[in-house]
């Protein structure tokens, strides 16, 4: 019981040394400069990601579709 204690002990050392490193290290300046966003910001991000997000999916489908049905196009075309 006594060992389960010290290596609980132990973990809890280490825990807490990760942390007073943490601003200190090489992202700590960028950590110090964060901010939570305001609502605007927010969703200015929410709206940009989704038009990302739709645009890659129509290219995908688009790509999709000229691989599946195109191929007797460029055969006919070409022939």
């Amino acid at each position: 019981m006594a060992d389960l204690m010290e290596k609980g002990w132990e973990v809890q050392r280490r825990v807490e040394e990760r942390l007073k490193r943490m601003g200190k290290g090489k992202y700590g300046r960028i950590l110090k400069m964060a901010r939570k966003p305001t609502p605007d910001e927010f969703s200015k991000v929410i709206i940009i990601t989704g038009i990302g997000l739709v645009a890659v999916g129509a290219l995908g489908f688009a790509i999709y579709y000229v691989m599946r049905y195109g191929g007797s196009f460029f055969t006919s075309l070409f022939g």
